[in-house]
């Protein structure tokens, strides 16, 4: 499709696939604009401008209409195209004909919060704009804070306000137009055809590269900074009997050939700390807030080899803790509480079910900061201990008592850690950043 020739007579519609508000406008200036430049960010206000407010879809135009409204070469418009394609900001359709006809749908961008906090287009801004100025777009979308510590919560629920009446059932509505960001691809330029020609046919399923595989081979290859020669022999060996890719052994297979082309290190996203826009305020100093900071402050990996008295934390260990940050995509701050948990309730060993599952909740909970997966973590465990209980008194026994971290013992206030704990993360913090 790329080496289609597009001629200005070619037509185009724009079908509004979301709803874009003034904040998605001032984020694709503000953040995004620093990434795909000021022609792709005129493009994409000049389509979004085709629609009028009532309008989801334009009537048919040419893109020699496009070129006179922008004043540029159509060669420059489809530079510009490509760029929101690949950024996640327009999806494009083509219909063969005497004159072609294109389809251009365009979606909201990230919102702020899932922009900083994503692990490509992050570093990425960060990149091009410098620490300086990358901290002070940072600040400009930080939520104000004020602390409610003295304060109660008095708002009204929708029963205490409103009567309950009756009516009929009506149907769901499903093509209502809503919020839609479309999924950032990375498409990395692996090429399959040559690995696949390179591995003996007896040796490899017709059915090996699925589209799962695929899609984990490019992100593994974009994180891990790996060529199709590269991919090629750590593809092979990854193999298993019946010719399928094992996606445990290509995952180490790739990590463990980065680190040896890296002196040993991993990919920075290994290494990240929990965004900054998610830190909690400084100025508290209850022992919870040191705690807090703490967890914050430190990557996943300083944690856990902490947690070992500074020895190497096991492979085994570091994959768990790389399936976290990236196929959960969990924060940093989240994923140290979450190993701090499990630490403290599973006997000192992380067990991938385990984990896994806890994090599966958390996920779906949406829970992105420090404070929260300690809450969750404390309800978790109520619930979890109630459960047990039940179990005691149908089986009528004992109950092993769970050592737990101390900011959800239930015979105590949230915030009344011991020093112990304080005095053991501090330490961590000291040595470590």
């Amino acid at each position: 499709m790329k080496n289609i020739t597009i001629v200005p007579a070619d037509t185009y519609t724009v079908i509004n696939k979301s709803i874009i508000t003034e904040q998605d406008r001032r984020i694709v200036s503000i953040l995004y604009q620093p990434i795909i430049g000021y022609t792709a960010t005129s493009l994409y206000f000049t389509l979004i401008d085709s629609l009028n407010e009532k309008d989801l879809m334009s009537e048919d135009l040419t893109h020699h209409h496009l070129m006179s409204n922008m004043q540029l070469k159509l060669e420059d418009i489809v530079i510009a195209r490509e760029k929101l394609e690949a950024i996640g900001l327009l999806k494009t359709y083509m219909k063969k004909d005497n004159i072609n006809q294109y389809v251009y749908c365009v979606y909201s961008p990230l919102q702020a919060s899932d922009f900083f906090n994503h692990p490509v287009l992050n570093i990425v801004l960060y990149n091009n704009i410098g620490k300086k100025e990358y901290e002070k777009v940072l600040n400009s979308f930080k939520i104000p804070t004020i602390t409610l510590r003295d304060y109660e919560d008095i708002t009204s629920s929708f029963d205490e306000v409103f009567k309950s009446v009756k009516g009929s059932t009506l149907e769901i509505e499903e093509d209502l137009i809503k919020k839609n960001s479309n999924k950032l691809g990375i498409k990395k330029s692996i090429d399959f055809d040559l690995i696949e020609q390179s591995i003996p046919k007896t040796q490899i399923s017709d059915k090996c590269f699925n589209t799962e595989i695929k899609e984990l081979i490019n992100q593994l290859s974009y994180i891990y900074e790996l060529s199709t020669l590269d991919m090629q022999e750590i593809i092979r060996n990854s193999l298993n009997e019946k010719g399928y890719m094992d996606k445990t052994i290509l995952r180490k297979s790739c990590r463990d050939y980065y680190q040896f082309e890296n002196g040993g290190n991993l990919p920075s996203l290994i290494y990240n700390k929990q965004p900054d826009f998610l830190k909690k305020p400084e100025g508290d100093n209850s022992k919870l807030a040191k705690m807090i900071y703490t967890f914050e402050n430190i990557t996943p990996y300083q944690l856990l080899k902490a947690k070992y008295k500074g020895a190497e934390p096991t492979d085994r260990d570091k994959r768990l803790v790389e399936s976290l940050l990236i196929d959960q995509k969990l924060n940093p701050g989240v994923v140290n509480v979450l190993i701090s948990y499990v630490l403290k309730t599973n006997n000192e060993q992380l067990k991938k079910s385990y984990v896994e599952t806890i994090a599966g909740q958390w996920k779906r909970s949406n829970v992105e900061t420090v404070e929260e997966a300690m809450k969750i973590a404390e309800k978790y465990h109520k619930r979890m201990k109630k459960e047990m209980v039940k179990e005691k008194d149908i089986k009528k026994k004992p109950v092993k008592e769970e050592q737990l971290p101390v900011w959800f013992e239930t015979d105590q206030d949230i915030t009344d850690t011991t020093d112990e704990e304080v005095e053991e993360l501090d330490k961590i913090l000291k040595e470590l950043v």
